[in-house]
């Protein structure tokens, strides 16, 4: 099933995971009361799945990850980042349409 591609990241994982990865990654900031992250939530398991082995697609839970969702200053969820060596290479607030998603994805290759 595709949502076992999707990883969690905490802030002990989010080094190796997001800014240490050879290929770029997706990371969705959400959390489970919110109404757009559970209508993003498929698209992402679609993106997890269409771009295996080649790109990531990860998820941090604001609530759990604090910290982390306030050091890339998400203040609106979803908000989904593109990281690329380590770097924001795209951003984008609010829920979007797969088609949005995959293009922010596909740039950073």
């Amino acid at each position: 099933m595709a949502s076992d591609q999707i990883i969690n990241v905490t802030k002990d994982t989010f080094d190796h995971e997001v800014l240490k990865s050879e290929i770029p990654v997706m990371v969705d900031f959400w959390a489970p009361w919110c109404g757009p992250c559970r209508m993003v939530g498929p698209i992402m398991e679609e993106l997890a799945a269409d771009f295996a082995g080649k790109a990531k697609v990860c998820k941090i839970n604001v609530d759990e990850e604090q910290d982390l969702a306030a050091q890339f200053r998400v203040m609106t969820i979803p908000t989904v980042c593109v990281f690329k060596n380590g770097e924001i290479v795209d951003k984008s607030i609010g829920a979007k349409s797969k088609e949005d998603f995959s293009a922010m994805l596909g740039g950073a290759f």
